[in-house]
């Protein structure tokens, strides 16, 4: 894939998503379940980080049972995991930072890339590959809103999905930013739901979530 086509790719699957529900899953039946409870509450895109042995099972089964959701590859670290990912039937990748030799697996994967980034010098990097968008990570350690502001001046191009410490209650703060196109939460998969199974918990912030969302952007 040609870098210069990724951004047309990744802001229109974004900006449809708007929030990015991150998973870290251990359990292949119920991440399933998970991402069933997250589409009947309005949100069809996730990301599945590769930090467990079950995901790249899940991310395969999940996007087997419910084709209709997009299904992306997280905390991918290096050339390896883009392949397994892809072959494991990702829809796109995430990355927590992305040094020059993942950056390159990237541009040249067949699906979108999502770079992450924490610093002006490694955005410059990763604009010479040719990504318009990019993850910031840890957002709220960076500065959060304030991090994405003085970033717009020099980058006014540049769109991001800030993620890392970003609650429910930021969604108006984080999405009203110029340079924001969508965001990365897990609080619609509290650690207490999934314990207890209550897949309607997850649902009903999906939906609240979603809700916000299109009020947001007065769909």
């Amino acid at each position: 894939m040609n870098p210069a086509s990724l951004p047309d790719k990744v802001r229109p699957l974004l900006h449809a998503a708007g929030v990015l529900p991150v998973l870290t899953v251990n359990d292949v039946a119920e991440s399933i379940a998970i991402a069933r409870a997250l589409l009947a509450g309005g949100l069809n895109t996730v990301e599945i980080t590769l930090r467990t042995p079950a995901a790249l099972d899940a991310l395969r089964e999940v996007k087997s049972a419910l084709p209709q959701i997009m299904v992306g590859a997280g905390t991918v670290l290096d050339s390896s995991q883009v392949d397994a990912a892809i072959k494991a039937g990702a829809d796109f990748l995430v990355t927590p930072g992305t040094p020059s030799a993942l950056a390159e697996a990237l541009a040249e994967a067949p699906i979108p890339a999502i770079p992450g980034a924490a610093t002006p010098t490694e955005i410059i990097a990763l604009l010479q590959h040719g990504f318009g968008v990019m993850k910031l990570f840890p957002a709220s350690i960076l500065g959060g809103t304030a991090m994405l502001r003085a970033l717009h001046g020099p980058f006014p191009d540049l769109h991001f999905c800030p993620t890392g410490g970003i609650r429910e209650n930021d969604m108006t703060e984080y999405l009203g930013q110029a340079n924001v196109v969508a965001i990365g939460g897990s609080w619609m998969v509290r650690p207490e739901w999934l314990a207890e199974r209550n897949f309607d918990a997850i649902t009903a912030s999906a939906r609240r979530t979603r809700q916000h969302i299109d009020a947001l952007r007065k769909i």
